[in-house]
């Protein structure tokens, strides 16, 4: 059985890695509540066991390359628990007794690691649209389409599946709520979208589909860099009406209980 989560901020522990910080901290990157006592969630269980999806998904962006090194976050939402990868630590070096969470204020309620410097991006998805889950990566090739377009163009009709054709945010630096709100406008009506000079952002229903919808993006960037290198040619693009058709019948994919 798990132990019950409580808020274990009682200074420094061996065999930490970079990014954890012991004692008292404030701000949205971390700190006990107000009055001393950490929000715990309804069903520790579910926690626990949520925290080892995100740290499987998180490990799982390393193995298929989409992040290089600590590059990158997950996150997952139970009730107004967000439990979301810390800052600096190794995906490969997370245990049961790392699960680090915040509310959705950014307030930290649940362990001593400092979480992600990202953590605006995920908090503004989650207070904004329905997702259960965000994955934020450094792809290669959706990093570098970041850089050429304010579009990905339309080359493969599973645009679809993420709303339409993915938009990029204007560049902003890590970590600030700048990067947040250009992220908002690219997101609306969509899953998922690039970030200028930066990497990728996905949401779903589950940390499975945030994943999968991160691994689409980079394979859609990869396959347009792809054919827009074959000098005299231009790839050819889907329509609007194309996509939007896709659109209906990948609503009814897949099994059906």
């Amino acid at each position: 059985m798990a132990e019950p989560l409580r808020n274990t901020d009682d200074g420094d522990r061996p065999g930490r890695g970079a990014g954890h910080r012991g004692g008292d901290r404030t701000g949205p990157g971390g700190g006990r509540p107000a009055g001393g006592r950490a929000a715990e969630p309804a069903d520790a269980q579910d926690a626990a066991r949520l925290w080892a999806d995100v740290v499987a998904t998180a490990r799982r962006t390393v193995a298929d390359g989409l992040v290089v090194g600590t590059s990158g976050n997950v996150s997952a939402r139970l009730g107004d628990l967000v439990l979301v990868t810390p800052s600096g630590v190794p995906y490969d070096r997370l245990t049961p007794a790392d699960l680090t969470g915040v509310d959705l204020t950014g307030r930290q309620v649940l362990g001593t690691l400092v979480p992600t410097s990202e953590l605006p991006l995920h908090l503004a998805v989650y207070r904004t649209t329905d997702a259960r889950a965000v994955v934020h990566t450094h792809a290669v090739h959706a990093t570098a389409v970041s850089t050429l377009v304010p579009e990905l163009p339309s080359v493969h009709y599973m645009a679809a599946a993420l709303g339409g054709p993915v938009r990029v945010a204007p560049y902003a630096a890590y970590g600030t709520d700048e990067l947040a709100g250009n992220m908002l406008g690219a997101l609306a009506g969509r899953s998922g979208c690039l970030l200028q000079n930066h990497g990728t952002i996905t949401y779903g229903a589950t940390l499975d589909q945030a994943y999968d919808r991160t691994a689409q993006l980079e394979w859609m960037c990869r396959l347009w860099l792809t054919a827009s290198s074959v000098p005299g040619h231009a790839p050819s693009l889907l329509t609007e009406a194309q996509l939007a058709e896709v659109g209906e019948r990948l609503k009814g994919y897949g099994q059906r209980r």
